[in-house]
C-alpha cells in the first residue's frame, strides 16, 4: 500500500455499526438563554385564569416556607430546608400533573407536596423527626421525602417504567436540586430513562448553589440541561423564577411523556433567598448585593406586575390573597404547636408486609418493656 493510499485509509469515514443509534442531536439542545414568558410580548396571551392562580399559590408558599423556618427556631421542626424564592417551580410542578400521575420530591421540595394538595402538617413531619414518612404515598400520589441527594431519581424511573409496562397513563416528574445532578442516581436515572423511553420528567432547580458549593465547581457544563443530550433526551433551559413558562415548559414535557415519546430534562435557573437550612450561615459563601439582585426578579413580583398591568388585580385582589395566606399559616402554626401523640410500637409499622423474626423479637421486647413502664407508673 502506497502512502497516499495509507493516508486515504485513515481519513476515510468508518460507517456506524448497524446498532448505534443515529440521533440528531440538534433537537435536544436546550435555548441560549432561559425561555421566559413574563416580561415578554408572549405574556399577553397567558391565560387570565391560570395567572391568577399561579400567583395565589405562589403568594401561599411565600408565607408557608416562611411559616415552617419560623417553627424552626420556635424547636417545632428539627430543621426546615427553605424554597423562597423557587416558588414558582414548585408550584408549577405541582399543578401540571394529574391526579394518576407521581410526583418524587427532594427533602427541600414540601412546598410542591403542599401544593399537590397535601396537607402541610404531614409535608413537615418528617422534618419534625416524629415519622420517616407524614402521609401515604400511594394515596396521595408523592413518593417519600428523599433526603440522600437523587436517590428519588432512579425510583421515578423505575415507577414510570412499570407503569408503561402494565399499561397506565402515567407520569412521574421527579425534582432535584442542582447539586442532586453531581451524584451517580442523576445520571443513572437518566440513562435508564433515555433507553427505555420511560414517561419521566426531571426537574433540576439551579437554584446556585450545593450547600456552599457554587454550580461552577460542581460542573463544567454550559447549562445543566444540556447534559440531556448526552443521554438522548431534550434539555429545556427556563426562568425558574417565570411561573408561566414554568407551567408552560412542564406541562409540554408531561404531554410529551405522556404520549410516549420519552423523558425531558428541564433546568430551572432560579435562586435560593434563604440559608440552605436554618442551620447554615449562608453569609460565608455569598455576598449581600448577590441576595439583592435576585429580589429584584422575584417570582411574586413578576407575576404581580404582569397581573397589575393587564388589570386582572387590584390592591383590593393582593390583599384578599395575602389575607388567604396568612390564614393558611395560622391554622399551620396552630397544628404544629401541639404535641403528637407518639406511639413507640409504631416503629414495626410499615417496614415490611410480613415482620421478620428479628423484627417479631424486638416488638415483643419494646411491648415488655412498655407494659412493665406502665405498671410502674401505676404503682
Amino acid at each position: 500500500m502506497t502512502v497516499m493510499e495509507q493516508r486515504d485509509s485513515r481519513t476515510t469515514p468508518v460507517p456506524p455499526p448497524a446498532w448505534q443509534p443515529r440521533t440528531d442531536p440538534a433537537p435536544l439542545l436546550p435555548d441560549a438563554e432561559p425561555y421566559r414568558v413574563l416580561g415578554t410580548d408572549a405574556a399577553a396571551q397567558a391565560d387570565p385564569a391560570l395567572l391568577r392562580r399561579l400567583y395565589a399559590e405562589v403568594v401561599h408558599g411565600r408565607r408557608y416556607n416562611a411559616q415552617a423556618t419560623a417553627l424552626t427556631r420556635q424547636g417545632r421542626l428539627a430543621v426546615y430546608p427553605s424554597t423562597t424564592g423557587q416558588e414558582a417551580a414548585e408550584v408549577a410542578a405541582a399543578l401540571v400533573l394529574q391526579e394518576r400521575d407521581w410526583l418524587f420530591p427532594s427533602y427541600r421540595d414540601t412546598l410542591a407536596a403542599v401544593a399537590r394538595g397535601l396537607d402541610p402538617v404531614q409535608a413537615l413531619t418528617l422534618l419534625r423527626g416524629d415519622w420517616h414518612t407524614g402521609y401515604d404515598p400511594r394515596e396521595h400520589r408523592i413518593a417519600p421525602l428523599s433526603t440522600p441527594l437523587a436517590t428519588q431519581l432512579p425510583h421515578a424511573v423505575g415507577l414510570a417504567h412499570a407503569a408503561r409496562l402494565k399499561g397506565d397513563d402515567v407520569v412521574a416528574l421527579a425534582m432535584v436540586g442542582d447539586g442532586g445532578t453531581s451524584e451517580g442516581d442523576f445520571h443513572e436515572a437518566l440513562n435508564f430513562a433515555a433507553v427505555w423511553q420511560a414517561p419521566v420528567v426531571f426537574l433540576v432547580q439551579n437554584n446556585g448553589f450545593a450547600i456552599s458549593v457554587p454550580l461552577a465547581k460542581q460542573t463544567a457544563a454550559p447549562t445543566l440541561a444540556h447534559k440531556a443530550v448526552g443521554y438522548g433526551m431534550p434539555g429545556r433551559l427556563v426562568d425558574g423564577n417565570d411561573a408561566v413558562a414554568m407551567h408552560e415548559v412542564l406541562s409540554e414535557a408531561v404531554a410529551r411523556a405522556r404520549e410516549g415519546h420519552g423523558p425531558t430534562l428541564v433546568e430551572a435557573v432560579t435562586y435560593r433567598m434563604d440559608a440552605h437550612t436554618n442551620a447554615d450561615d449562608a453569609t460565608r459563601y455569598r455576598t449581600d448585593a448577590e441576595v439583592e439582585t435576585w429580589r429584584a426578579h422575584d417570582p411574586i413580583l413578576l407575576l404581580e406586575r404582569e397581573l397589575t398591568e393587564r388589570g386582572l388585580i387590584d390592591d383590593a385582589g393582593i390583599q384578599a390573597v395575602r389575607d388567604d395566606a396568612e390564614t393558611m399559616a395560622a391554622g399551620l402554626r396552630e397544628r404544629m404547636n401541639q404535641d403528637p401523640a407518639l406511639d413507640p410500637m409504631d416503629l414495626f409499622g410499615d417496614v415490611y408486609a410480613e415482620r421478620t423474626p428479628q423484627l417479631r423479637e424486638q416488638a415483643d421486647q419494646l411491648r415488655a418493656e412498655l407494659d412493665a413502664e406502665a405498671e410502674g407508673d401505676q404503682a
